[in-house]
């Protein structure tokens, strides 16, 4: 697909959805009680259905292999927002920040992210026109967020505060009380922080440290700015409703850090190879499909064995035939 042959108009009707879609969120929103799982679920699959719906309409104005690239790249950023989850995590409760209170922080920390990510992929996309050689440092790049995700699992950052919490809170005068859902708050005539503040910051700027790993990933399945971007937003907007959905599960997919790894390192080498090794977008797909299905697949499966064991050292645990009788000497 040539850049130049997406019409204004296409572009228009990705806006119009987005636009769209946010204020039915917000919407569907403004209840004061905290969002419960089922209704979570249910919004991921809402908006992952919307964002392959919209890969249907790249395959029907620029047929199956620009469609196909689409997907790609949305499976990468899905996949690799999975990752975001556990810092989300992190961030919150380094702030004890409520439940009913996180909606608001995720909804404009996810907003930003659309801004940023869209300027990463047109800096990138511009790097990559100008000079062939950034292909090999994006490749780097990937390989060594590949290594260190699979050194550490995400999870264990949970065992300490986040850094970027604790700098926020050394620089900026912040206040350890809530001003409902607001940002600042009017204390003794002057104006301090909540903890809500910090924590956007802190997303914002942890957004950022992921662009520069998932948006070479994404650039590893395609280079045109639509495909690129498009599936970029549809991937993060659905960020907020899994969050929800996962907080408190995703720390139990023990193996998924190594499908993150996997996926990156497929897109490393992807990039690196690129010159002598084509992939077709259908395989890198299935690729990406199978790495992070496997990870899960086995988390799943560690799980179940683990509740098994479980409960039968429960059962082992308690005496048999009934009450035991009491042995007088």
């Amino acid at each position: 697909m040539n850049p130049d042959r997406i019409s204004p108009w296409e572009w228009g009707v990705f806006g119009v959805i987005v636009v769209a879609m946010i204020l039915v969120d917000l919407l569907a929103h403004r209840s004061k009680r905290g969002e419960t799982k089922k209704a979570a679920y249910l919004w991921s699959a809402v908006w992952i259905a919307v964002g392959l719906a919209f890969g249907l309409f790249v395959w029907a104005r620029h047929g199956s292999n620009n469609a196909q690239e689409y997907l790609g790249a949305y499976l990468i950023e899905k996949s690799l927002s999975l990752d975001n989850l556990f810092v989300f995590l992190v961030i919150f409760a380094s702030l004890s920040v409520p439940e009913n209170k996180q909606r608001r922080v995720l909804f404009w920390g996810i907003f930003g992210a659309l801004v940023f990510r869209g300027l990463f992929i047109f800096l990138g996309l511009e790097a990559i026109t100008r000079w062939h050689w950034v292909v090999y440092i994006f490749g780097a790049i990937l390989l060594v967020a590949a290594w260190r995700v699979a050194r550490r699992h995400p999870s264990e950052e949970s065992m300490g505060n986040n850094k970027v919490v604790a700098w926020l809170e050394k620089c900026l005068p912040v206040t350890s009380e809530y001003e409902g859902k607001q940002f600042f708050k009017h204390v003794d005539g002057k104006w301090q922080a909540t903890p809500l503040l910090i924590a956007l910051i802190a997303i914002e700027l942890s957004d950022v440290a992921f662009a520069i790993d998932s948006v070479p990933a994404a650039l590893s399945v395609s280079h045109n700015l639509f495909i690129v971007y498009t599936s970029n937003v549809f991937a993060i907007l659905g960020l907020r409703a899994l969050y929800i959905a996962l907080a408190k599960t995703v720390h139990e997919l023990r193996y998924l850090h190594w499908g993150l790894a996997a996926v990156l390192a497929f897109a490393g080498l992807k990039m690196i190879l690129s010159e002598w090794v084509h992939v077709a977008p259908l395989v890198s797909v299935a690729i990406i499909v199978t790495c992070i299905g496997i990870s899960v697949g086995l988390s799943m499966r560690a799980r179940k064995r683990e509740a098994t064991r479980k409960a039968v050292l429960s059962r082992d645990e308690q005496p048999r035939g009934g009450r035991r009788k009491e042995v007088h000497a």
